[in-house]
């Protein structure tokens, strides 16, 4: 049975107080709790993520970075690399977020380098993949995603080390999200590749993530759908009262 993940992207968002806040207020929520088959994720910035492993090596959650270089060291001044990740016990790290791949021209051939960077050092990649609101206007959504995924995973096997995300463009901090049967299509269609790229057995035990504007509101209806295995959150995971009770709504299902 996949798991659920109830995975958290901060953004560049908070301060170090509000940060240690909703850490202690996490792990407080936490404590003595019977997750079962839910798996919780914060992807903080970078500057918290000493925080954020201090707190969770005492408490049920795990932490992401929200980017990694895709270098393995050297004069690259403000990146850190996976196996800085790696030294500071980071479990996952998000890849290919459409923000990265708009502002920060990460290229699909980029976003493959980092999944590569990711597996050598043993952390789970986030592995983003979504279109555009034009490209799905020209019902071209399937090729978008199936594109991303081909070039992103090229030549990565896989060893249980890997989450996929779908993130309709369109639908990321717009407040807009897209039904739950169009978000399950597309992670319909995501699983088929996966089980023709891998094998059958493989696209059954990879956790496939909706990202776009999930909130407790919605997320029961997402997660009742076949393929939509946790979600990917960003404003709602910012907001503890909210964090902890789509983790709670996941854990009743």
């Amino acid at each position: 049975m996949r798991k659920i993940f109830i995975a958290g992207n901060w953004k560049m968002n908070k301060t170090f107080a509000e940060a240690d806040d909703f850490f202690g207020e996490l792990s407080d929520h936490l404590e003595g709790k019977k997750l079962e088959n839910t798996e919780v994720i914060v992807c903080p910035p970078s500057v918290f993520i000493e925080l954020a492993t201090d707190v969770a090596s005492e408490s049920d959650f795990y932490v992401g970075a929200q980017n990694v270089s895709n270098f393995d060291d050297g004069a690259f001044t403000g990146e850190i690399s996976a196996n800085m990740l790696r030294s500071c016990e980071l479990d996952f790290c998000i890849v290919g977020h459409s923000e990265r791949r708009k502002y920060f021209q990460d290229t699909d051939d980029v976003v493959n380098t980092k999944l590569r960077q990711l597996h050598k050092n043993d952390i789970v990649p986030i592995f983003c993949v979504g279109e555009s609101l034009e490209e799905r206007e020209k019902g071209i959504t399937q090729a978008i995603v199936l594109n991303q995924l081909e070039k992103g995973l090229k030549d990565i096997e896989y060893n249980g080390n890997l989450l996929v995300a779908y993130e309709p463009v369109w639908a990321i901090g717009t407040g807009k999200t897209a039904t739950p049967e169009q978000a399950q299509e597309i992670h319909g269609i995501i699983r088929h590749w996966l089980s023709e790229r891998y094998s059958k057995e493989v696209s059954e035990d990879i956790s496939i993530l909706y990202g776009g504007s999930v909130k407790p509101e919605n997320i029961k209806e997402l997660l009742s759908q076949k393929d939509i295995d946790g979600g990917l959150i960003g404003g709602a995971a910012l907001d503890i009262s909210k964090f902890i009770s789509m983790i709670d709504i996941a854990t009743g299902l």
